[in-house]
């Protein structure tokens, strides 16, 4: 007759490439701390990611706060140019000065 399957196998194939040593569980006290010591391990990276992206966000506002600084500034600096090109005296289009006819 066949034995049956060990429970436990389907966990060992499930949680061993992820790390967690499930070879036989040594008691459910063992396998209680490690996976108390898996989560730990798996709280702190979240916090370090999490700090990664709120300095990331931080980032892309400080840069987009540069670029909107930079198009102002240019915006400033074309309308001042195109102010002191259009006070200067335009000949009519005619190509003639009014004053010499």
């Amino acid at each position: 007759m066949d034995t049956p399957p060990d429970p436990f196998e389907f966990l060992k194939n499930l949680w061993g490439p992820m790390g967690l040593p499930l070879a036989g569980l040594g008691g459910p006290t063992a396998a209680m701390s490690e996976l108390d010591r898996r989560i730990a391990e798996l709280k702190s990276v979240e916090t370090w990611l999490n700090m990664n992206l709120n300095v990331l966000r931080m980032t892309i506002q400080g840069l987009e706060m540069q670029k909107a600084g930079l198009a102002v500034m240019q915006g400033a600096a074309a309308a001042a140019t195109g102010a002191t090109s259009s006070d200067a005296p335009q000949q009519p289009s005619g190509g003639e000065d009014p004053a010499k006819k």
